[in-house]
Parts: structure tokens; C-alpha cells; sequence
């Protein structure tokens, strides 16, 4: 049915690439294209003889747009899924655009270089814009919605899980739950153990960036920012028990602010064992965790890419991982002139997924939804001109596809409620 270029090879990518090929009757052609071509011939090795779908290789730098034209160019490919760093986005998409080819990624742009005085000036100014201080938002992809409109090309936006699925978790509660919605809780729970005392489950400068940014919340018309990790609670989560969790800035408040009619409150949550917290203040604290490049011995070295190279890669956690993640979306609302509460979410086994795809949950849980996100726009499910995110489209065949390949979901209907 389609042709897809997907550009990264890492634990996300992974995921998505052994997935993509259980549906080949969907992804009948993937090209792997990474900085470093050897992980994608290692990645097609691992699955020829396995899938009837087509695989081939390329090397690109995708920082560099033109190489970027020039590997699509030579694809020609039905859709480009932007599986690298968020760095990269803004250049794949104009890389997109150049070749008249539809766009994904899974989480939005953050620029690399946050410490620039020449991109620093212009943070500031989005900051005032946008009323928060966030450097990871959807301001900078918006922006080219006119530009897709006016190519007929679709750009969807943070097909993962958070964002993504808490998106389509939302559009269904719209849908089908409720009449109204007054508050969203996003609730994101990691109880995994991976035994070291201290790693990142995704690449350590984004997340570590993100835990250590303000955090902000939506209400009543307008974002509150608190101090990082200010706020935090308590709760029990099914199949893993009580977590500490505090609240943090996340892009897909934005939109759902934007998308979800009268929405009154919308926060995000994630949770952070006591050991993890320590080490990431201690790091912060001694300047570990700056963009900011020093002289050492004479070379430059950018503080957080050098921790980067200490610290495991969290593509090797997965054998040595157990537990389960547990992630989702409390709602309050009204349906048929009655209070009404529900709590849709997804438990994913870290061990199961080592099994099924060689990689820890996190990486699955944001790998099966770019999948899912991808063959939606593959069968035409999810086209239409301009750039968007999921809950701006039907979630049925999403949530159906969830249940199918990997992601089952579930609905409380009677949820403890976050104070």
C-alpha cells in the first residue's frame, strides 16, 4: 500500500520499524536512513526472512536539509516518519515540503543550542507570545501550517504516547464519554526498575531538559508556571502501586487547550523515584546539566552531551528492566446533565516488550503509536491538508488499532481523583 521513509534507528525507531513490519501489507517498502548507517543494515539484517516487507538502508545527517531532500528525492517515498531527535524536526519538515511528502514525528521541536543569544532572543519573544517559558512547544511547527495547507500535504504532529495517545485518549472521551469536559489529568507512570542508581529511559538531554524546565498547567483561560518540580502528589496506580509524581510543562496541553472546547483545567503529571530526583539536582546544581560549551584541555565540550556519553544508553535497558508503565488521562466532566468522571489508560510490561521487540517499555509505548499514527495516514484515515495533532482526527481506528497491536486500553469509571 505504501512506501515510508523513516529517518533515526534508535530505541523509538526500533520499536517502530519491527512493528511497521507485522502490518506489511500496510509499510510494503521502509527505507532506515540514520547518522550512522550500520545500526540500519543491523536493524534489516535483524528482520529480513522475517516480514514480506521491503527493507533498505541509507546513511543521512539530518540536520543538514539538503542531504534530507536529496535521500527523499531518491526514496520517493509515500510518507516521511521523523523518528530522530526533536532537534531535527523543523529541518525534515522543510525537507518535506521541498518533496511534496506527508510528515510525522512523535514529539514536538526543542532547539539543541537553547543557550544561543541569537536563538535566545527569539524564545523570549515566543515566550511573551505564548504566555510560558517552555523551549519544547508547538509554536515553531504551527507556524507551518499554511505552508502544508498550500501543498495538499498533512504534517501530524507527536504521534507517541505523551503526547499522542493521551490526545487520542481525549478526542475519544469527547466523543463518546462526555458533553462537556471540565479537567484532564495526564497521568505518566514509569514503575520500571532497570537497577542502576541513576539512567534516563529516553535520550538523557531531552529528558533530562524537560524535568529540569518551570512546570505550567492550563486553567481557566491561561497557563500558570511554577518552579520546577513544586508540585507533587501521590497516587496509586493499577498494577504498580504508590508513586510520587509532580507536575511538569507538556506540549499536549497546548493543543488540547486549543482543541478541547471549555476545558477548564489541564495539567500533566509524571512520576520520579526520590533517587533519580537527587541525582538530577546534584547534576544541575554542579553544571552538568548545561548547553552552554566549556573549554577543557584546550577542546570544547557542552556539559549535558558529555553526561550523555557517561550515562547508559537507555536503548540497553531493556533486558534488565521489570515492571510496568501505567499511563493515561483522568477526566471530569458532564454527560447528560450529570457529573461524570473517567479514567482511560494503557499499562504496558517492560519485560513483555523485551520479548515481543528487544526494547523497554518506553521506547514501545511511543514506537507502536508512530506505527499506528503512520498507517493511519498510509490508509487515508488521517489526511487532510495543514499540520495537526492526533486529537484533531477521528480516535476510533486509533484506539482500535491500540488494542491490536499492543497497547490495550481500559476505562475506570469511578477514578481517584488528583487533588
Amino acid at each position: 500500500m505504501g512506501k515510508v521513509l523513516i529517518i533515526g534507528c534508535g530505541g523509538v525507531a526500533s520499536v517502530a520499524i519491527q512493528k511497521c513490519c507485522q502490518v506489511s501489507e500496510v509499510f510494503e517498502e521502509i527505507c532506515i536512513a540514520s547518522r550512522t548507517k550500520s545500526k540500519c543494515d543491523d536493524l534489516k539484517n535483524k528482520l529480513e526472512g522475517k516480514t514480506k516487507t521491503k527493507i533498505t538502508t541509507a546513511q543521512v545527517d539530518a540536520d543538514n536539509v539538503d542531504e534530507v531532500i536529496a535521500l527523499i528525492k531518491s526514496v520517493q517515498p509515500d510518507l516521511v516518519m521523523n523518528l530522530a531527535l526533536p532537534y531535527q524536526n523543523l529541518t525534515i519538515m522543510d525537507a518535506c515540503l521541498a518533496c511534496n511528502v506527508n510528515y510525522l514525528d512523535t514529539a514536538n521541536y526543542e532547539s539543541e543550542n537553547i543557550d544561543d543569544p541569537e536563538w535566545r532572543e527569539i524564545y523570549e519573544k515566543r515566550c511573551k507570545e505564548k504566555g510560558f517559558s517552555a523551549y519544547f512547544d508547538y509554536s515553531w511547527q504551527w507556524a507551518y501550517q499554511d505552508k502544508f495547507k498550500e501543498k495538499g500535504l498533512t504534517a501530524l504532529l507527536g504521534s507517541g504516547f505523551d503526547p499522542g495517545v493521551t490526545q487520542v485518549f481525549c478526542a475519544y472521551a469527547q466523543k463518546h464519554l462526555f458533553d462537556t469536559i471540565d479537567t484532564i489529568d495526564i497521568l505518566d507512570c514509569n514503575g520500571g526498575d532497570h537497577g542502576y542508581p541513576f539512567a534516563t529511559n529516553f535520550n538523557p538531554e531531552i529528558n533530562l531538559r524537560e524535568v529540569s524546565a518551570p512546570g505550567s498547567y492550563w486553567e481557566n483561560g491561561r497557563w500558570i508556571e511554577i518552579p520546577a518540580m513544586s508540585i507533587k502528589r501521590e497516587y496509586d496506580f493499577d498494577q504498580v502501586g504508590m508513586k510520587d509524581m509532580y507536575l511538569l510543562h507538556h506540549e499536549e496541553i497546548e493543543s488540547l487547550a486549543k482543541n478541547i472546547p471549555g476545558v477548564k483545567r489541564i495539567r500533566f503529571f509524571m512520576t520520579f523515584g526520590q533517587s533519580y530526583l537527587t541525582h538530577m539536582k546534584c547534576l544541575e546544581n554542579v553544571g552538568m546539566l548545561s548547553t552552554t560549551p566549556v573549554m577543557y584541555e584546550g577542546h570544547e565540550v557542552v556539559p549535558i552531551k558529555f553526561l550523555k556519553e557517561l550515562l547508559p544508553d537507555p536503548a540497553t535497558l531493556g533486558p534488565r528492566t521489570v515492571g510496568k508503565t501505567n499511563i493515561g488521562c483522568i477526566f471530569q466532566g458532564t454527560k447528560d446533565g450529570k457529573p461524570r468522571t473517567a479514567y482511560i489508560y494503557n499499562i504496558c510490561d517492560h519485560q513483555e516488550c523485551y520479548r515481543e521487540v528487544g526494547s523497554q517499555a518506553i521506547s514501545y509505548t511511543t514506537g507502536v503509536p508512530a506505527m499506528i499514527g503512520a498507517m493511519m495516514m498510509l490508509t487515508g484515515k488521517y489526511t487532510k491538508p495543514g499540520v495537526y495533532t492526533l486529537e484533531e482526527f477521528d480516535p476510533d481506528p486509533f484506539m482500535e488499532a491500540l488494542n491490536k497491536h499492543g497497547l490495550p486500553w481500559q476505562i475506570n469509571n469511578d477514578p481517584v481523583l488528583v487533588d
